[in-house]
C-alpha cells in the first residue's frame, strides 16, 4: 500500500488543494468509519452531516462545495471519479515475479518480462505480449493471443483462436471461445450441429467479470471493443458486437447476432433478444427485456416493480382481460364516431 501527501495526490492528478498539502494519506475510506490517514469523499450535500463526524484526515469535495469543511480537502469536478484515481493510486496491483513456474505447460515462445503461474497450459502458435500475467490452471489454446500488461487470474480458459488486447483483465472462471448455440432441426426432431468457426475478438481495457461466457462467431467473429466492462455470471452469445465503453451488470443475456452500441449501460437480470440492435448512450434499467431495435438514446425499462402480492394477483387478472377489454373499447369508438357523424 503506498502513502502519499495531499500535494503529491494534487501534483498526480490535479484538483484545487485547500488546506495542509504536507498529510500523509495512506488509504481512501467511507467517511463513517475513516481514521487518521484516511481521505474519504462526498458527492451531494446530504452527506455533510456525515462529513462532520468524520475522523478521516482529508476529503475531496465537488467545487461547488468549497469551505464546506475545516479538513484539508481536494476540490474537483467529479468526486466520484477522482475517488477512483487516488484508490488507484494508493493501491497498485502487485507485480509477481516474471517468469514461467515448473509446473506449467508452454508450448509457444514468450517475452522474458511475463509470467506463467502454476498448472496453467499456453498451447502453439500462441502470441503473448510484454508483461502479461498468465495465472493459476489458466488454458490458453492454440493460435490465440494477449496483449501487453493483460491480466488473467485463475482458471481464464481462451478456447482455439481468440485474441484478447492490452490492458486487459480477466477474472476467475470466464471462457471465451466457447461453441455458440448453433443447431439445425431434423426432420425426426433431432438436432445437427452446426460447427462454430468464428472467433472472439476482445479490445484493449476489456474486464471481463467471474464466470462470464463470451461464445466464438458461427462463422465471424464475436468482437467486444475497447474499454467494454462486463460484470460476473453474463453470457453473450456468437457473433454479437459490443460497442466501445459499454457496462453491464451481472447475470445479464445477450442472443446471437445482436449489436450493441457505445456506451450502453445495462442493469443486472436484462435480456436482449438475438438478431436486434441497441443504439449508442442507451440505458437499460435492471431486469429488462429487450426484444425489438433500440436506438434512441434514453433509459428503458420493462420490469415491473414489486407490490403486495394480493395486489399483484389482482393487476394479473386484469391483465388476462386486455385483448377483450380492447374490443370492447373500439366497439365503444366505433359507435362514438357513428353518433357524431349522425349528429
Amino acid at each position: 500500500m503506498a502513502r502519499l501527501s495531499l500535494s503529491e495526490i494534487v501534483s498526480r492528478l490535479g484538483g484545487e488543494l485547500c488546506g495542509d498539502g504536507s498529510v500523509q494519506i495512506g488509504q481512501i475510506a467511507p467517511l463513517e468509519r475513516a481514521e487518521q490517514g484516511d481521505i474519504g469523499f462526498v458527492v451531494h450535500p446530504k452527506y455533510l452531516p456525515a462529513l462532520e463526524a468524520s475522523h478521516a484526515s482529508a476529503v475531496i469535495l465537488p467545487t461547488a462545495m468549497a469551505g464546506a469543511t475545516r479538513l484539508p480537502h481536494i476540490l474537483v469536478r467529479d468526486p466520484y471519479l477522482y475517488f477512483a484515481q487516488v484508490a488507484q493510486l494508493l493501491n497498485p496491483p502487485s507485480k509477481p515475479y516474471a517468469g514461467v513456474h515448473a509446473s506449467a505447460v508452454v508450448l509457444s515462445p514468450l517475452p522474458a518480462s511475463v509470467t506463467v503461474a502454476p498448472l496453467a497450459f499456453i498451447g502453439e502458435d500462441c502470441e503473448i505480449g510484454e508483461n502479461a500475467i498468465i495465472g493459476p490452471g489458466c488454458i490458453i489454446e492454440q493460435g490465440c493471443k494477449v496483449g501487453a500488461d493483460t491480466l488473467l487470474h485463475a482458471r481464464v480458459v481462451m478456447y482455439e483462436g481468440v485474441s484478447v488486447g492490452a490492458r486487459c483483465i480477466l477474472h476467475s472462471g470466464c471462457v471465451l471461445g466457447s461453441d455458440g448455440f448453433g443447431f439445425a432441426p431434423r426432420r425426426d426432431g433431432s438436432w445437427e450441429k452446426i460447427p462454430q468457426i468464428g472467433s472472439v475478438l476482445i479490445g484493449d481495457d476489456v474486464e471481463i467479470g467471474g464466470n462470464t461466457v463470451i461464445d466464438r462467431g458461427a462463422l465471424d467473429a464475436t468482437v467486444i471493443k475497447n474499454g467494454v466492462k462486463l460484470d460476473n455470471l453474463i453470457q453473450i452469445a456468437h457473433n454479437c458486437q459490443i460497442g466501445e465503453n459499454s457496462a453491464f451488470a451481472a447475470q445479464i443475456g445477450i442472443a446471437g447476432s445482436t449489436i450493441v452500441g457505445k456506451r450502453v449501460r445495462i442493469g443486472g437480470q436484462s435480456g436482449i433478444q438475438g438478431h436486434i440492435e441497441v443504439g449508442d448512450d442507451v440505458v437499460l434499467s435492471a431486469r429488462s427485456a429487450i426484444t425489438k431495435t433500440t436506438k434512441g438514446k434514453g433509459v428503458y425499462t420493462s420490469v415491473l416493480p414489486s407490490e403486495p402480492h394480493k395486489e399483484w394477483l389482482h393487476k394479473a387478472a386484469h391483465f388476462k382481460n386486455l385483448d377483450k377489454m380492447a374490443e370492447r373499447i373500439r366497439a365503444l369508438e366505433k359507435k362514438i364516431d357513428e353518433m357524431e357523424k349522425k349528429a
